[in-house]
């Protein structure tokens, strides 16, 4: 089944000591099988985006449609539920838990779904070999490198199967080579079912999407599309 996610006329904005609005009217359609890469400065928007599609955040108006289905934002409960079992997020900092095992970090998502606890522990110990870190199920966060939990991060994200995969500057603290390793497990995730959307600073792994989007005054400015 091919997937679909769209915004219409999405906008944010943020009451502080005066109206801030960080989103703007975005209309546009996300399409399955294709690689989404935002760039911008700092502020322009691109994690508020990213938060919107999570599901993390609200709109202030306008809406998200997943599959042809408009999103209640006023159900978090049934959002929860969407977010559980169709998106996938990577964040810059891995927000792994300390306290947890890398077998644990990406064994919780899947519990959250699933009654069957032996499941879903065989679920991410495949997860976690696919992503060449099985010798090191056990280790802790710290006990890790920078690279690594970011791929232990990237197997949590995996783990229910996502439709969705967000990342938000997945390899901002990163060296390069390490970067590039973690882009090129990313590229090689996308399925024609599947919808991938990174932001980031760095030109060089923006122009690898299939489409690029600038955000610019709260606004989507596509810089280049290549069509599949």
């Amino acid at each position: 089944m091919n997937n679909s996610l769209k915004l219409n006329n999405l906008s944010k904005k943020y009451e502080k000591n005066k109206s801030f609005k960080v989103l703007n009217n975005l209309n546009f359609e996300f399409k399955s099988g294709k690689i989404y890469s935002i760039v911008g400065p700092s502020g322009s928007g691109k994690s508020t985006l990213l938060n919107l599609i999570s599901l993390i955040d609200v709109p202030t108006s306008g809406s998200i449609e997943f599959n042809n289905k408009k999103i209640d934002n006023k159900s978090s409960i049934e959002n929860d539920n969407i977010r559980s079992k169709n998106i996938g997020i990577i964040y810059q900092d891995k927000n792994l838990l300390t306290d947890f095992t890398a077998l644990e970090n990406v064994v919780l998502p899947n519990l959250l779904i699933s009654n069957n606890k032996s499941r879903s522990i065989s679920l991410a110990k495949n997860m976690i070999k696919k992503l060449g870190l099985y010798q090191r199920l056990n280790h802790y966060p710290s006990e890790l490198s920078g690279g690594e939990n970011q791929r232990i991060a990237i197997a949590r994200a995996l783990i229910n199967e996502p439709n969705i995969i967000l990342a938000d500057e997945p390899t901002g603290s990163l060296d390069f080579d390490n970067a590039k390793q973690i882009f090129k497990i990313l590229f090689n995730l996308n399925n024609k079912n599947r919808i991938i959307i990174f932001a980031t600073h760095n030109r060089y792994f923006a122009n690898m999407a299939d489409c690029k989007i600038k955000m610019i005054g709260g606004k989507m400015k596509i810089t280049n599309e290549r069509i599949k």
